[in-house]
């Protein structure tokens, strides 16, 4: 009965020690689609602030190559912000590839937290210390009145015009010098006019004529009527991508 009893026992004290030394499984995160320089996933937006804070983030890498992202998630999934933010960053790959010169903006409001995510490259320019002033005074203030569009804008305002400042607008400039003046391809006000008459003239004259020749021509316009408008498409359907930058965990969070 004694050894029958510490038998047990001993299988007992084994079974829990086999379940102490395993390691709990850690999931990936979940991230949402990179759709544009800015993702409401919360929806702390409206479409005209999207639109506005949009073409202010075009600008800025327009002129300095710096990519900068503004994101809101519905929720960091059990994750401090710190963690999710840099391993964002990376798979996103926001930020050109050989200067990994990206920003990211996070807010998280249901667990009312906020970060700014700098790359490798601008971590000399936006320091902990610059984006903690920017998330301390002028971020969270707005949020905790509930002016989360207010708050995102200001402090996206803030980075932009540091990011300015550091001086790669100044050989943007001197790119923008060296590239070749494009030729003034234009044609004369006369002659537009001209084809324009006689393109006119000649579907009138198909309509009323008919015939293959004329049928083959009203085809042919069509055909790059069409291919004009779709062009048009494709260049308004072209989406932002990251650039191929990378993140070590640099930047500033706080909470309201």
């Amino acid at each position: 009965m004694i050894r029958r009893a510490a038998f047990i026992l001993i299988a007992w004290l084994c079974l829990i020690g086999a379940g102490m030394g395993q390691t709990p499984a850690i999931t990936s995160p979940t991230f949402p689609a990179l759709i544009g320089r800015v993702v409401d996933e919360a929806g702390l937006l409206s479409a005209a602030e999207r639109v506005s804070l949009t073409a202010s983030l075009a600008d800025l890498e327009a002129t300095t190559t710096d990519q900068f992202v503004v994101v809101t998630l519905k929720s960091l999934g059990g994750r401090a912000i710190e963690d999710y933010g840099y391993q964002l960053g990376r798979h996103w790959r926001v930020g050109q590839k050989d200067k990994d010169s990206g920003v990211l903006m996070i807010i998280a409001p249901t667990e009312r937290k906020v970060r700014i995510e700098v790359g490798y490259g601008l971590e000399g320019t936006l320091t902990d210390a610059a984006t903690k002033l920017i998330i301390e005074n002028t971020i969270l203030p707005a949020f905790k009145t509930g002016d989360f569009a207010g708050g995102i804008k200001s402090g996206a305002d803030q980075i932009i015009q540091l990011l300015h400042g550091d001086g790669r607008s100044a050989s943007a400039a001197q790119r923008q010098t060296a590239a070749p003046a494009k030729s003034n391809t234009s044609m004369p006000v006369w002659l537009v006019i001209v084809l324009a008459v006689g393109g006119v003239g000649l579907l009138i004259y198909c309509a009323v004529a008919g015939g293959i020749a004329c049928r083959g021509i009203m085809q042919i316009l069509l055909v790059l009527a069409l291919s004009g408008r779709s062009g048009a498409s494709r260049d308004r359907s072209s989406s932002f991508t990251g650039g191929g930058g990378s993140f070590g965990g640099g930047g500033s969070s706080g909470s309201w």
